[in-house]
This record gives structure tokens, C-alpha cells and sequence, in this order.
């Protein structure tokens, strides 16, 4: 992949002629990855279905609908056409162009594309490839992965992938290590193939559980990966911190979501309850925060999960989500507090500068 490399007054001369202000110093590093923003700056991502992010003609009761505008939004498409998911068949990228609901709320892309509301904002992709990451290693879903390229260099914008995210998620995605990294190395081939420059590579993982080892292991190569990513429920996780910095790669922390242990053993983060609210706020949200303050010169992206993650189907006999609404505006006690935190400056607003001030880091 080819890199350009920036100078520090290079990098402040476009920053000037975009309109973007720098809120912080220049990483120290002579590069940066695809989007990644300066050090002190982060982009703030809502997700993951369409009543979640809101902001939108028929879904009005959303993030959107209550805060500032994101400056990034996470959707999800798969690879995995002809497998079932709580009653809804795969075609093959679901809920990238035409509305589907696979159990987890209702998903098209498209939509945010269309509206005003997300004009400025930039997008993340999880793409799934669950049961089939040895047929697209293999070429059997070339057309699926074209026609994704071609979508992606349609809408103009930045687009950060999240190829088979949670790779090593065992237990649900169950990924083949050596199909897997070769699926990875199919897509960024035919997408490089198709000059499908509007795109960041996102290597995530589940978050907790996989050493040094394992990362090392499991990992595409540095030469075909722009960000690593790892999730954030339950609790933090260094080691893709560690990693990433090895490797000098930024970090998105590419789901984000309240889970909390009731008496050690049930899980109950309903943000509806005041109670539960403000036990969640300090014992998660802050050291969430913290997280993402402590570590500036790596951490430059998180998505948070804003659902009733207890009404959807496919989380109702979930141990760890039947419990939780992580919904930010159903607890006016934690709104305050989150609004205060992201109207700092060092979030990136989704400004009509937004892009071009993350295209100069390529």
C-alpha cells in the first residue's frame, strides 16, 4: 500500500487550507495511517442499526435526535449469503443499499448516505464473513466484494472496513485462522485492483482474551492494515493497545457498550433505571473516558453502541445484553455528562472539513 509521507508543516499548511484548526500537537510520528486524525484528536462513531443513530425521516428517536450530529456512523454488511439469522436469509450485503433486519434492528447504509443529517459524517463498515471466510478466500464471492468496492467509491467519503471484526471471537464468529488472513488479503487485492481509495483497513479484535501471541498470530500484515480495533464492554483491555503501538497503528475502539455484573452474576445496564444510570456512569463510562484520554497518542477513534439492546431478537436470550439499554437520552444524568465531555474540541465534528482534513494523513 502506498504511504505519503507528511512533514509536520506539510500536514498544518493543509490543515490551514481545509479550515480545520488543530486542537492538539502533530503526532510525533513522521506518518499517519489512512484517517487517522493528529494526536489529542478522535473521531466519535454511533451505532449500529437505524433507530440506534436516528436522525433520519422514519427513525426520529435516535442519538441524533438528541446530541450533535456524529462525525462517524457504524453499519454492518456480510459476505455470508444464504445463511439465516432470527428468521432473515442473506442475500449477500445486507443492509448496505436496501433496508434488512437480521435481528438486531433495521440496517441500510444507504440511508445515511441520502440524508442531510450525515452529509458531513464519514462511515464504518463490519463486514461479516461468518461460515464463509474460506470461500472468500478462495474467490467464490469476488462478485459480492466488487460490488462493495464499487459502492464504497460511489459514496465519496471516508470509509474505515472492519474485515471479519472480532476474528477472534471463537465462540460465535468461529473464523479459520489461515482462510481467514487469506480472505482478508483477497478483498484488500481486488479492492486495491479497483482503486478503491476511500478506504481505511480495520483489524479488530474482540477485546479480551488474545495475547501478544494471539495478535501476532492472527494478524494481516502491517503492509495491509491501517488501523487495529478491539471492543469495549465489560472491561478495558491493553493488549491491542500494546500491540498497536509495535506496530505503529492507531486504534479504534470499534463497538463500545455498558456492561455490568449484578451480584457476580447477571448482567443489568438498563440506563432507563436512575439508579443503574449513575452506578454505570462510574464504573464504566468513566473509566471508559479515561481510557480514551490516557492514550491520545494511539486511541483516535471509538464507536459507541446507543440501543435497547433488550428488545431486539437477537439479544433477548443473550446473558450478557437481554439486560442492557445502553440508549445515552433515556438517562438525563449521564446526557449531561456526555455532552459535556463531547463538546470538547478534540472530538472531531463532522464539518464540511472533516474529510479533507482526514485525506491529508494518506
Amino acid at each position: 500500500m502506498k504511504v505519503l509521507k507528511l512533514c509536520i508543516g506539510l500536514f498544518l499548511s493543509f490543515s490551514f487550507v481545509f479550515g480545520q484548526a488543530q486542537t492538539s500537537s502533530t503526532s510525533a510520528k513522521d506518518t499517519l495511517a489512512k484517517f487517522e486524525p493528529a494526536d489529542g484528536e478522535c473521531l466519535l462513531f454511533i451505532g449500529q442499526d437505524l433507530a440506534a443513530t436516528g436522525g433520519l425521516d422514519e427513525y426520529t428517536s435516535g442519538y441524533a435526535d438528541f446530541f450533535d450530529t456524529p462525525s462517524g456512523i457504524t453499519i454492518y454488511t456480510n459476505l455470508s449469503p444464504g445463511d439465516e439469522s432470527f428468521g432473515y436469509y442473506n442475500k449477500g450485503l445486507d443492509g448496505l443499499k436496501t433496508k434488512a433486519n437480521w435481528g438486531a434492528g433495521d440496517s441500510a447504509a444507504q440511508y445515511y448516505i441520502d440524508d442531510a443529517t450525515y452529509k458531513n459524517s464519514v462511515l464504518a463498515i463490519g463486514l461479516s464473513m461468518v461460515n464463509h471466510e474460506k470461500k472468500v478466500a478462495k474467490g467464490e464471492h469476488d462478485d459480492l466484494i466488487r460490488e462493495l468496492g464499487s459502492w464504497i467509491k460511489s459514496i465519496e467519503r471516508p470509509v474505515f472496513l472492519r474485515i471479519g471484526y472480532e476474528f477472534d471471537g471463537w465462540s460465535w464468529n468461529h473464523y479459520k485462522k489461515k482462510h481467514y488472513i487469506n480472505a482478508w488479503k483477497r478483498i484488500h487485492t481486488i479492492f486495491t485492483e479497483m482503486r478503491v481509495d476511500n478506504l481505511a483497513y480495520v483489524w479488530q479484535s474482540k477485546g479480551s482474551g488474545s495475547d501478544q501471541e494471539v495478535l501476532e498470530d492472527w494478524y494481516p500484515g502491517d503492509d495491509i492494515v491501517d488501523w487495529c480495533a478491539y471492543s469495549y464492554f465489560g472491561n478495558p483491555d491493553t493488549e491491542m493497545l500494546t500491540f498497536a503501538r509495535k506496530h505503529n497503528k492507531p486504534v479504534f475502539i470499534a463497538e463500545a457498550s455498558p456492561v455490568l455484573q449484578t451480584d457476580g452474576l447477571f448482567f443489568d445496564t438498563d440506563l432507563k433505571k436512575e439508579k443503574i444510570a449513575k452506578r454505570a456512569w462510574q464504573q464504566w463510562f468513566l473509566p471508559f473516558i479515561k481510557t480514551i484520554n490516557q492514550n491520545k497518542d494511539v486511541i483516535k477513534a471509538f464507536s459507541y453502541i446507543n440501543v435497547n439492546w433488550s428488545a431486539q431478537p437477537m439479544w433477548i436470550n443473550n446473558p450478557t445484553f437481554q439486560q442492557v439499554d445502553s440508549r445515552i437520552q433515556v438517562s438525563p444524568f449521564i446526557s449531561q455528562k456526555w455532552k459535556a465531555e463531547m463538546d470538547k474540541s478534540r472530538y472531531l465534528k463532522p464539518t464540511p472539513s472533516l474529510w479533507s482534513h482526514l485525506r491529508t494523513s494518506k
